[in-house]
This record gives C-alpha cells, sequence and structure tokens, in this order.
C-alpha cells in the first residue's frame, strides 16, 4: 500500500508518517523542503514543491502514480481536494476548529461564547462578516467533501509539542526562565481552552486509516481528553521547571498583558466534545494532557525560540515586565482601597457545599 502525506516535517507529520509506516505502508511526503526533521525514516521518499500552489499539485497528481492513501495535514486544501479527486483511493485531512461559528468571534453566542462542549454538528461560520478566517475554512470543507464524498476529515484545535510553528506556552515559560516572581493571569486564570498535543492528534489520522468503513464522510473533533484550566497550564510548566511563580488574578478587562494566553476578545471557554472519535474510532490520548504539556515545556527549555524572533512575533507578547510591575501595583492599590463590606447574615455556598468552610454537620456521628 502506498500513502502520501501532504506535510510531514511539522508538530504531526512524523507521528503520522512512521503510524503508516508501522502499519505497512509505503510513505512518500510532500512538502517544501524548507527544513526536515531527524524522525522521518530515510527511505521516506520526499517530493519537494509548493503545497499551496494548485497548478504544481494538479501536475504531480496527474502524472504521479496512483496512492493507496493521501493524508493532507498542510497546504491549501481546497487545491489538494481537487487535485486528487479520482486519483487516489482515500483522503484523510486536518483542518480547524475556527470553522465553528462564536470560535474566533465569541459575540456571536447567545449569551457570549461557544456551547460548552461544542460538538461536530455545532453551527459554522455563516457569513464573512461572522469570521472571515472561518468562513474561508467553512468553504473548504465544502469543497473537500464536494471533491470526495467519502473523505475523513478532523477538526484540530490549537495544537502543540515539538517543531510547533507557535509556541502558545512560551508565554508562560520565558517568564518561569527569566526569574519572574509573578505571572498575571485573567479571572483567575479559569478560562478552559482545549488543546491538542501533537502526538495524540496524529493519533485520530491514523486511527481514520485503520478504520475506513467506520470513517468515510465523516468530520471528527480530535484534541486532548483532558482540558486544562489557563491557572492548571501555568502550573503544569512550573512545575515541570522546578520553579514556582505566584499567580496574580486580575480582571480580564484591566490585563491587556494576558490577551497573548487567551488568544480571543473574551475569557469564555473553548472546549470540544470529542465524544464522537472516542466511540466510532476509539480515541484515547497517546500522552495525557498534563505530561504533554510538561514535555512541550522542558522541550521549548531545551529550544527556546530567539527574543524578538518569529514566534515571538507571531505571540505579540511583549514581555514588558516594567510595565506588568506598575499594573500590579496600581491592582494591589486598588484592591487595599476597598472598604470592608459586611453582610448579615454571611453569604454561604449553599447548605449542598459539604467541603472547607461549609456548614457544620447536623450529627456528631454518623449513623448509616
Amino acid at each position: 500500500m502506498r500513502a502520501l502525506v501532504i506535510g510531514g516535517t511539522g508538530p504531526t507529520g512524523h507521528h503520522i508518517v512512521n503510524g503508516l509506516i508501522a502499519r505497512g505502508y509505503r510513505v512518500e511526503i510532500l512538502h517544501r523542503g524548507n527544513h526536515e526533521v531527524e524522525e522521518i525514516p530515510p527511505e521516506v521518499l520526499h517530493h519537494h514543491m509548493d503545497p499551496y500552489d494548485p497548478a504544481l499539485l494538479e501536475a504531480f497528481f496527474a502524472a504521479a502514480p496512483r496512492f493507496d492513501l493521501c493524508v493532507a495535514t498542510y497546504g491549501r486544501l481546497r487545491a489538494i481536494a481537487s487535485a486528487t479527486a479520482g486519483r487516489i483511493g482515500r483522503l484523510i485531512s486536518a483542518g480547524g476548529v475556527p470553522a465553528y461559528r462564536g470560535y474566533m468571534n465569541p459575540a456571536l453566542g447567545e449569551p457570549a461564547g461557544l456551547p460548552v462542549p461544542t460538538g461536530e454538528d455545532a453551527p459554522r461560520v455563516a457569513a464573512p462578516a461572522e469570521d472571515e478566517k472561518g468562513w474561508r475554512i467553512v468553504q473548504t470543507e465544502d469543497a473537500l467533501f464536494a471533491a470526495h464524498p467519502d473523505a475523513t476529515h478532523l477538526r484540530y484545535p490549537y495544537v502543540y509539542g515539538k517543531y510547533q510553528p507557535m509556541p502558545r506556552e512560551w508565554p508562560i515559560l520565558r517568564r518561569i526562565l527569566d526569574g519572574r516572581a509573578f505571572i498575571i493571569l485573567p479571572d483567575g486564570g479559569l478560562t478552559l481552552h482545549h488543546m491538542g498535543y501533537a502526538e495524540n492528534v496524529a493519533r485520530g489520522i491514523l486511527l481514520a486509516a485503520d478504520h475506513p468503513a467506520s470513517s468515510r464522510g465523516r468530520v471528527y473533533n480530535c484534541a486532548d481528553e483532558e482540558v486544562l484550566s489557563l491557572r492548571q497550564s501555568v502550573e503544569i510548566i512550573a512545575a515541570a521547571m522546578g520553579r514556582q511563580i505566584e499567580i496574580v488574578s486580575m480582571p480580564w478587562e484591566l490585563a491587556p498583558c494576558t490577551r497573548p494566553l487567551v488568544m480571543q476578545p473574551l475569557t469564555t471557554h473553548r472546549v470540544l466534545d470529542i465524544s464522537r472519535i472516542r466511540a466510532e474510532l476509539g480515541y484515547r490520548d497517546a500522552v495525557p494532557a498534563r505530561e504533554a504539556l510538561a514535555r512541550t515545556a522542558r522541550w521549548l527549555a531545551e529550544h527556546p525560540p530567539a527574543a524578538g524572533g518569529i514566534e515571538e512575533m507571531v505571540l505579540e507578547d511583549p514581555f514588558d515586565y516594567a510595565a506588568e510591575d506598575r499594573l500590579r501595583g496600581a491592582w494591589e492599590a486598588a484592591i487595599g482601597g476597598m472598604p470592608r463590606i459586611g453582610f448579615d447574615p454571611q453569604p454561604g455556598y449553599t447548605m449542598s457545599y459539604s467541603g472547607p468552610g461549609g456548614r457544620d454537620r447536623s450529627n456528631s456521628s454518623f449513623t448509616g
């Protein structure tokens, strides 16, 4: 069996390539050739061309021997779908969750925010005015299935791990490595933002290859099984570095320095429903999310982005520590000036609550 992976050298690529080889495929990859990764075995044939160029893709697939499977994780998916129509056995592709209405523009929700969790049948972006990027993704998905009704398409959230082009963990990790005593998080850092570790979401592609009958014509959310809050992410990264950092909670509206961490205009949640891929394809994480995040932090610490380089430019974090110090000082001064307001009686957590600070037990002994 012959398989072509379009991409292959990004975060998920080598996991997919090696997974297909383990399944008996003769694997080739098509990518620009700007960089190679050591995890790709030498027997894999490389086709170096621009997977965003429709004319090059059309010429390649018109001349290439028929592939039993094509996995598209990179390039212009609409052009790939058109060029491969009728010329390959099967297409499995990866796209993005911004297709969901409200993912990039949470104000579209009523009330604001995505439904939690967001399933594959949730409304998609309906017009360019709602979200131009999301609208393009929707159009691409529709073109994909028009050309390949039996295709399988996976919607990825933010993918993290080795070789990631935008290391979302870096704003946290750099502050820890720079010896910052504190990090400001919005609204307690309680925002849930679903992520996908590269090895985990690559497993989703491989499961689709393993189950052609179940996955034909299907769309799947594919992400880590556990969704970590922003606060948990900070604590896990700090622990992976053997460091401690104080978390300073501040209202989102007052903390613009936290925008690179939230990556959207509100602190509403982005949580995917992955029950379909679990039930139909048997998806389970290859690496639990907490360990995956710790591994990513350790790798980033060993391979730090250049200060002011492309990664930091994309992240749009100025790392203006002097401004953060002033912001914290102003916030603490404001809190310190707040009058103490008493309530009569003191508000409680409801009588159903039995944790720390809850009501005393009604009986001194348990009778069963």
